[in-house]
C-alpha cells in the first residue's frame, strides 16, 4: 500500500477535519453533561468532554509541528460539519446520546480508513485520538436502560439512528469529494481506487469506502438495544 507523507495536503486535510470534529465533540458532550438527569451521568459526560478537548489539543500540536496553522487547516470543514449538526439537531437528551454514538462512530470509521492510507505517524496519531474513552459503553448502557424502562422508545430511536447514518454518509462523502487531496489519499489504496487513467478513480474509491462504513452500524444499534 502506498502511504502519503505526513505533510501531504491530504494528511493535513485529515488532521484539520478531525481537529474540528474533536472540538465540536467537546462542546456537545459538555452540553450533554449539563442536561444529564443524574450527577453520575453529569460526571461521566464531563470526563468524556475533557478527553475530547485533550484530543483536539493533540491534533493542534501535530499541525503546528508540521508548520501548519491549525485554524487554517480546520477552516474548510467548519461549514460542512456545522451544517451536518444543524440538520441533525436532537430533540431530547437520549437522541443526543444516540447521535454521539452513531454519528461519531461512523465518522471515526471514516477517519481510520483514511489514516490507514497515510504515513505511520499519522495513522498512530489518529488511532490514539479515536481510542475509546468509555463513551461507547456509557451511551450504550444508558440508552439500553432507557429502552428497557420504556420499550416504546426503541422504534423512535431506531429511526433516528437510521437517519443519522444517512446524513453522516452523505455529508462525509460531500466533504471528501470537495477536498480532492483527501479523495486522492483514499485512492492511494490500489484495492480501492480502480484508477483507469480517466481521473475518476478517486471518486470511485470514495464511493466504495463509504459503502463499507455501515458494517458496524448494526452492532452499535444492538449495543443500545435498538433494532436495525
Amino acid at each position: 500500500m502506498i502511504q502519503g507523507p505526513s505533510d501531504s495536503p491530504g494528511v493535513i486535510d485529515l488532521l484539520g477535519l478531525l481537529a474540528y470534529a474533536e472540538l465540536g465533540s467537546f462542546f456537545r458532550l459538555a452540553d450533554d453533561a449539563g442536561l444529564a438527569p443524574s450527577l453520575r451521568s453529569k460526571g461521566q459526560l464531563a470526563a468524556l468532554a475533557a478527553a475530547e478537548q485533550a484530543h483536539y489539543q493533540t491534533l493542534r500540536d501535530r499541525l503546528e509541528g508540521l508548520g501548519v496553522d491549525p485554524e487554517e487547516a480546520m477552516a474548510p470543514f467548519v461549514e460542512p460539519l456545522d451544517a451536518w449538526h444543524s440538520r441533525t439537531e436532537p430533540q431530547s437528551w437520549l437522541e443526543s446520546l444516540v447521535k454521539t454514538y452513531v454519528g461519531d462512530g461512523i465518522a471515526g470509521d471514516f477517519y481510520r480508513k483514511v489514516a490507514a492510507l497515510a504515513d505511520e505517524e499519522t495513522r498512530d496519531l489518529v488511532e490514539g485520538v479515536l481510542a475509546e474513552t468509555g463513551r461507547a459503553e456509557f451511551v450504550s448502557e444508558t440508552v439500553r436502560a432507557a429502552v428497557d424502562e420504556d420499550p416504546k422508545l426503541a422504534g423512535r430511536l431506531s429511526l433516528w439512528a437510521r437517519r443519522l447514518v444517512g446524513e453522516a454518509l452523505s455529508q462525509a462523502q460531500a466533504v471528501a469529494v470537495a477536498r480532492p487531496d483527501l479523495a486522492a489519499l483514499l485512492a492511494k489504496d490500489p484495492k480501492a481506487s480502480g484508477d483507469d487513467g480517466t481521473g475518476l478513480g478517486d471518486l470511485a474509491a470514495v464511493s466504495r469506502m463509504f459503502a463499507s462504513l455501515t458494517d458496524r452500524h448494526s452492532a452499535r444499534l444492538e449495543a443500545m438495544g435498538l433494532s436495525g
